[in-house]
């Protein structure tokens, strides 16, 4: 770490302002309350998006623990039925890393595709249970 003496001459040393950090919400789910609107309204639209593309554009605060659960928003979206997966990308936020792109399911087959999904979910956990019950 290096570190600048001040110029106490009457120059000026001008430095970059420290960057902006993100607010955070306390609770997770108050957190969920205030973002899934702008999730639901990217889906709406029906044009593949990233989750942190939303954020940045309308400045979303973070969860409690950013680092995991910005992960759990988007299963949360799919569960609903709301989102699937389009293709696949890259954030910025992630340090340029793949992400997944999303795109919004219409709203007419928003409830068949979470009953699906409660479906698959469940099958998936009985043949589990069935699994550790033949073991």
């Amino acid at each position: 770490m290096s570190f600048i003496q001040p110029a106490f001459d009457g120059t000026e040393i001008a430095a970059s302002a420290p960057a902006k950090s993100r607010r955070k919400v306390d609770d997770y789910e108050a957190w969920v309350d205030e973002v899934w609107p702008f999730y639901v309204a990217a889906a709406d639209t029906g044009q593949p998006f990233t989750i942190d593309e939303i954020s940045r554009k309308h400045q979303l605060p973070d969860p409690p623990c950013p680092k995991s659960q910005w992960g759990s928003l988007p299963g949360r979206l799919q569960n609903e039925g709301i989102i699937r997966h389009h293709s696949g990308g890259t954030s910025i936020r992630a340090g340029h890393s793949m992400v997944h792109v999303w795109i919004g399911v219409p709203p007419a087959h928003r409830e068949a595709v979470a009953r699906r999904r409660r479906e698959d979910r469940a099958a998936a956990r009985a043949a589990r249970a069935a699994e550790k019950r033949a073991a």
